[in-house]
């Protein structure tokens, strides 16, 4: 039986985590859970799957759901609490499904403590990759990617000699606006943006898969995870999401994983590895869905994944700054007080005003970040 713990447990990957330990209690149990706001969600998994430690986002809510836990569950709240919940258990398996950069440090005290990462926040390589995973190889300590194009590409992966990779391939549904020209997304309400055609997500990353950010974020990420450049990196629009991703070797042999864009697949994928058993997901039907599209990528189009070639490839803070004001321009288009476009316009001008600095502590990283929250809360 594996022990779980997993950070943002009320979010889109933590409950569908939670469905598939609840598909296979035998093999699985839930020692940690963490929330933001959604105390009630929290206490009905709680009642459940019976932790021995939940944290939430402050003292005030930590205290309101003390009451309704299951005995012999603890409660602890805010940062440090994020932490002793990541550190403090016997889990087997940390799973950070935290939205934003927020699940650094939490991430980081998980390797520490020698947890296995299941990895479905992007943002913690994004702002700090050369940090997390030197930690990583220091530690011995595996980080099994959660999203569904890493997942395909550690699938893929698996078994080949790193050497003889050629070029990883990073597909992109194209979002809600994919059918749609820069002329006519002016205007557009966040409802539409929310309207996803494939995947069921939380409402920040279905708004990055609109703008592409999403996608430029797991570019990086990418780099970080498979140790490529970013020339081996290609991104490729496939409306489907049938391929979730694949790979080209030297002598131009092609693998891919394929399936349907449920991500129980690869949430399960990582708490079994290298295992697989039945999910609880449908089987994909080739005949049933008769062809797939695949169109090359329009970088003035998805103005923001250029972006994020550019800042993988300047490194250094250049990642921090682009992931720090996407969400924060996001927060603010979900608020209603910027436009969709603003968006991208938003991380452009932040960009434009910050000098390239190196960032080799946590520390330097928060400055950074902060900058950056701050600038693009004003432009």
């Amino acid at each position: 039986m594996k022990k779980i713990t997993i950070l943002g447990s009320t979010g889109s990957i933590g409950t569908q985590t939670l469905d598939v330990i609840a598909n296979d209690p035998e093999r699985f149990q839930v020692v940690g859970l963490s929330a933001g706001s959604n105390t009630d969600l929290l206490i009905e998994q709680a009642i459940r799957f019976k932790p021995s430690i939940v944290c939430l986002s402050t003292k005030e809510a930590a205290e309101a759901v003390a009451s309704s836990l299951p005995a012999g569950t603890r409660v602890t709240y805010g940062e440090q609490g994020l932490i002793e919940l990541a550190e403090g258990t016997d889990a087997d398996i940390v799973v950070t499904a935290l939205v934003g950069s927020r699940g650094l440090p939490a991430t980081l005290a998980a390797i520490e403590a020698g947890k296995t990462i299941g990895l479905a926040n992007k943002e913690t390589l994004v702002t700090a990759g050369h940090i997390v995973m030197e930690r990583a190889r220091k530690k011995g300590v595996p980080i099994i990617p959660i999203d569904s194009e890493h997942s395909a590409i550690f699938q893929c992966l698996n078994g080949e000699d790193r050497r003889s990779l050629n070029q990883l391939t990073l597909t992109a549904s194209g979002g809600s606006f994919r059918d749609r020209t820069r002329e006519q997304l002016k205007g557009v309400t966040v409802a539409e943006a929310l309207n996803h055609p494939n995947w069921s997500m939380g409402a920040k990353i279905t708004i990055d898969s609109a703008t592409m950010a999403n996608k430029g974020l797991e570019v990086i990420e990418a780099h970080w995870l498979f140790d490529v450049t970013y020339d081996q990196i290609h991104v490729l629009v496939h409306p489907e999401s049938i391929i979730h991703s694949y790979v080209e070797f030297t002598d131009h042999s092609v693998i891919a994983q394929l399936g349907l864009p449920d991500m129980r697949v690869p949430i399960q994928y990582a708490l079994t590895y290298p295992h697989r058993y039945p999910t609880p997901t449908g089987r994909l039907d080739l005949a049933a869905i008769g062809k797939l599209h695949f169109r090359e990528m329009d970088f003035e189009r998805y103005p923001c994944l250029r972006l994020a070639f550019e800042c993988g490839k300047a490194g250094q803070s250049a990642p921090t700054v682009y992931n720090a004001a996407n969400e924060v321009a996001v927060a603010r288009f979900l608020a209603g007080e910027i436009e969709f476009l603003d968006i991208e316009r938003t991380i452009e001008e932040v960009l434009s005003r910050h000098p390239v600095t190196v960032v080799d502590t946590l520390e330097a990283i928060a400055d950074v970040d902060a900058w950056a929250r701050q600038m693009a809360a004003t432009v």
